[in-house]
């Protein structure tokens, strides 16, 4: 699937941070800098912009902040190497702790909100693009909100400025039919506009509902190695640049990486498909009791697990 308009962002620190604080050293973040560069990534999302005023550095790494002397510590001496990018939740980040864009390294805010929120994502958003920034709008969690409710959402979006808004999959609920009407479904009420994709992998569907994406024409698309993130984890980057034929790609880098720094992480913090987050998967709900699971001591009972979850109300 060749199409020069497609531009992929990788999601490794940000993601995978989810599932340890964002306690990476700087050789980890380092190498994935290098190696998705040479692969010919389009963007890096670092981490997270985040107030210190709410987060402390003694619980926090450096990638849930994205401060400026950090981002300088990975670049080093030479010109930069790929666009970066951060994310911002709403109420997180404090506008005046964000500095306009040509005193920063970070090139795209990605703005994550809920349906709810859009407002104040929209406001987030305009103000980061007034500084200099790209910015996106990543629609988190739609799977739990009504038609009603989503079509509003996008409206609302469609009178933004906001060039970017992306189909979330934050449950790994859905599966290929689901993106490609929900692709369609932002196409109409958001023209002019570029549809973005974010998967989770609950279902080992990660991959082939970017794919289902990419087809229905969404040209924004979040990955990370060996699918590094969360719970289920996300979609798998060196699959995705396999799949894509862009002779700009490269996988071979992104094996390195995989060799170098992620696998040694994945051998400390186990992600991607199990039992617990396939059933959070299927049911609609947030993984974190999969989560609680999958760090307990009594994890490999799982027909304990389906049957409490199963049975809660929805």
């Amino acid at each position: 699937m060749y199409r020069p308009e497609i531009k992929v962002i990788d999601c490794t620190v940000r993601d995978g941070g989810l599932m340890n604080k964002w306690q990476f050293d700087d050789a980890f973040v380092k190498q994935v800098y290098e190696s998705v560069a040479a692969a010919g990534v389009d963007y890096m999302e670092i981490g997270y912009l985040s107030s210190e005023s709410a987060f402390p550095r003694s619980e926090y790494g450096a990638w849930k902040f994205c401060a400026e002397p950090d981002l300088k510590r990975i670049i080093g001496k030479e010109p930069k190497k790929i666009k970066f990018a951060a994310m911002a939740d709403i109420g997180r980040i404090d506008f005046n702790d964000i500095p306009p864009a040509d005193q920063s390294s970070l090139d795209m805010v990605r703005v994550a909100c809920y349906a709810h929120q859009v407002d104040a994502a929209v406001e987030l958003a305009h103000h980061v693009m007034d500084k200099g920034y790209e910015a996106t709008i990543n629609l988190m969690a739609v799977s739990t909100v009504t038609g009603r409710e989503l079509n509003e959402a996008l409206d609302d979006l469609g009178k933004s400025r906001v060039p970017v808004i992306y189909v979330v999959d934050s449950f790994g609920n859905y599966y290929q039919e689901d993106i490609e009407h929900l692709v369609h479904l932002y196409q109409e009420h958001l023209p002019g506009k570029t549809i973005g994709l974010h998967m989770h992998n609950n279902q080992q569907l990660a991959f082939a509902n970017t794919i289902a994406g990419i087809i229905a024409n969404a040209n924004y698309l979040d990955a990370t190695l060996y699918g590094f993130g969360r719970g289920a984890g996300n979609c798998p980057l060196e699959l995705l640049l396999s799949f894509l034929k862009n002779p700009k790609f490269r996988v071979r880098p992104l094996v390195e990486a995989i060799d170098k720094v992620v696998l040694p992480w994945y051998r400390k913090i186990e992600w991607g498909y199990s039992v617990p987050y396939m059933i959070s998967g299927t049911l609609n709900q947030h993984p974190r009791e999969a989560m609680a699971k999958m760090d307990a001591d009594h994890r490999d009972s799982v027909l304990e697990f389906y049957d409490r979850v199963a049975s809660q109300p929805v």
